[in-house]
Parts: C-alpha cells; structure tokens; sequence
C-alpha cells in the first residue's frame, strides 16, 4: 500500500491545487516522501482550506517552493520503486483525484494508479460492526472522521492545523491496527491498542 495524504488549496481538483503531499510506503515505513509546493498559476485559493492545513497564502505563492507540477513529478518519481502502490488513506478518493488532476496539469498522460483504493473509514467501520459496536453518526450518516478513528484506535487526535506528513503517518498507523492489530510507526508505539488490553 502506498499510503498518502495531500492538502490543497481547496476542495476542487480541478480548480484548485496540491499544497503538500505527504506518503510512505506500507510495507516499508521508513520510505517516506514529504514536499511542499505552491499552487499552479490560476489556482483557486480557498480562505477556509487554508484555515484548516495552516498554509499562508503567501507561502503557497512562494515562488522559491517547487511548483505542483515539480511536486508531482517527484511523488510519481518516488513511488515507482514501491512493490504494491495501492492508494491507501482517509477519504483517499480526495487525494487520488488531486494527485490525478496534478498529474494531467504536469502533462502525464499515464496514470500509474488504480481508481481502487483502501480508505481508513471503513476499515474502521467494518472494524466496529465486527465487534459489536455501533459507528457514530451525525446527520444520519458517518461521523468516522480521522480524529474519531485515531480516538478508536487508542490515538490522541491529529494535532491542527492539519499537515500531509501527520496525516498520511496517522492513516499508516490506523490501517496497521485495524487490519492487523499491531503498531506499525514508532511515532505512536507509546499509544496501546485499545481491543488488546
């Protein structure tokens, strides 16, 4: 699995930009890509994304960071060495269609990804069904965002603002306790898994 996380300058990814991507490879979790970049010429630039992932506007216009396209080619470059690259994350459909839509910006006629990907959310709430609990809702839907997983999974939630690198290291660590009840990171060894006490 290649497990990745990407903040954007919205929620369009087509209108809007890669901010950051944050990745590691599952199999082997010391593999790690990070890298910041500012947002293609034109990029629709939200107030309220920007709220949430901690980026200034004039950091993402920063004209010394790599551009999307500089940011993509070398995610792309990455995980071409990575045996199984499975998009795998929280709501990863959001960071697939970013890293996609980069990915045509920058000319790549290929996309080397699956549309198939593993999403934390239901592997927490297939987790929660199969020991008889019910997954909170709100709204008369889901309320299994990453800070009630991680909460689930014994892990104190995602410090804010939000970052890439947190976030993909997080949903790593999810993945490896709901799919196999191990710890995966050394990050959060500390943190018990609740189901085994």
């Amino acid at each position: 699995m290649l497990v990745v996380d990407v903040e954007a300058s919205g929620l369009d990814p087509k209108t809007d930009s890669i901010v950051s991507v944050g990745a590691l490879d599952f199999a082997h979790p010391d593999n790690r890509f990070y890298e910041e970049c500012r947002v293609w010429d034109g990029a629709h630039i939200s107030s309220e994304s920007l709220d949430v992932n901690g980026f200034t506007r004039e950091q993402i216009i920063d004209s010394a960071k790599p551009s999307e396209a500089d940011t993509i080619h070398a995610f792309l470059q990455w995980s071409e060495k990575l045996e199984e690259r499975t998009l795998a994350g929280q709501n990863v459909s959001f960071d697939r269609d970013f890293l996609s839509a980069a990915a045509e910006r920058a000319g790549h006629t290929e996309w080397p990804f699956a549309f198939r990907t593993i999403d934390a959310h239901t592997l927490c709430y297939t987790h929660m069904i199969q020991r008889g609990l019910q997954p909170p809702t709100a709204h008369r839907r889901s309320a299994l965002d990453l800070d009630a997983i991680l909460v689930y999974c014994g892990i104190p939630m995602e410090p804010t603002p939000h970052n890439a690198q947190t976030g993909a290291l997080s949903h790593a660590e999810v993945i490896s306790r709901l799919l196999y009840s191990r710890k995966l990171l050394p990050e959060f060894t500390q943190y018990e898994i609740p189901w085994r006490k």
